[in-house]
């Protein structure tokens, strides 16, 4: 595989706050490198980096040899960024026909490269409207045809599904793929840990600016993550929930009504977590045993979970 993007010991400053800390990253043809990480973790200066918006403060990027702001760069990359910069009195096929122009393209191939997309997108009985008309899903899917307006070699995705109901998002990453069998190099910056499992060849976790792991998903559950994690659900939670979580001695995860609990030896633990739970007044919906995810893997390594 052809090395398409290469970031190199990147590092930025805003004032006094240093967003990124000596980031490097690589993305091959055909495939799709996801960034996972929280709000605030410094994902989207990293992409406005690469796609030439910002320049690093020290560093380099490399877009197939080229520096970003180069034009030949810009040419090989579709940058999407989390709000799609679309013009919302222009209907959606004259929204992505704006932004064929400003790629300098025009003619017959156009249009119908435009039909094609809005087609992909499942857009084309809106071609006609308005898009201050369109919902939030359509605007983020409208943003990707547009980004794929010029066929580039490398797409850079900010939180591309965002926002979206769970149809729409898979609808998404079927693009996604597609893109990818066509050789495409793909890297996503996503807080969705689902999204980074599901499409991401490779994963560079960063945490407050800097990467704090790599691999693929299943290289970094194998490495970082418990063999198992116990799954509780509530009818009504303990009185201290975080108090009886805490007697327990294990890493865990509350989100809403369940709490993720890692574990090395589920047949040991089970018993004594439903005891105190129990003590506590709490009440037991469901409780089952999974295989970790990315998230179990983040709070291993930070000892938080992804906001």
């Amino acid at each position: 595989m052809e090395e398409l993007l290469i970031v190199d010991g990147v590092w930025k400053k805003f004032g006094d706050k240093v967003v990124l800390k000596n980031v490097s990253l690589v993305v091959h043809s055909g495939e799709v490198v996801g960034l996972l990480g929280p709000n605030g973790a410094g994902k989207t200066t990293l992409l406005r980096i690469i796609s030439g918006v910002l320049k690093p403060d020290q560093g380099r990027v490399s877009i197939k040899g080229f520096n970003p702001v180069d034009s030949k760069a810009r040419a090989l990359i579709g940058f999407c960024p989390q709000e799609p910069g679309l013009i919302a009195d222009l209907t959606g096929f004259e929204n992505m026909l704006f932004y064929a122009r400003l790629q300098g393209l025009d003619g017959k191939s156009v249009i119908k490269r435009i039909k094609e997309l809005l087609e992909v997108m499942g857009l084309t009985k809106d071609a006609d409207r308005l898009v201050r008309k369109y919902s939030g899903g359509m605007k983020k899917k409208l943003g990707l045809a547009t980004t794929l307006i010029h066929d580039p070699e490398i797409l850079i995705l900010d939180e591309p599904t965002t926002g979206m109901d769970p149809g729409v998002r898979r609808e998404v990453w079927r693009i996604i793929e597609e893109e990818r069998e066509r050789g495409k190099g793909i890297l996503i910056a996503t807080h969705y840990m689902e999204e980074a499992d599901a499409l991401s060849d490779r994963v560079y976790i960063i945490d407050q600016g800097r990467i704090i792991a790599s691999g693929s998903p299943e290289e970094l559950k194998s490495k970082y993550a418990p063999s198992s994690v116990i799954i509780v659900e509530f009818y009504k939670q303990p009185r201290d929930l975080e108090g009886v979580l805490q007697k327990t001695g294990l890493k865990y995860i509350v989100d809403g009504d369940k709490v993720r609990i890692h574990s090395s030896d589920p047949d040991r633990d089970v018993p004594g977590i439903v005891a105190l739970i129990h003590e506590e007044g709490g009440t037991i919906k469901t409780l089952h045993v999974a295989k970790p995810t990315l998230e179990d893997v983040f709070l291993k390594l930070t000892g938080r979970r992804i906001e």
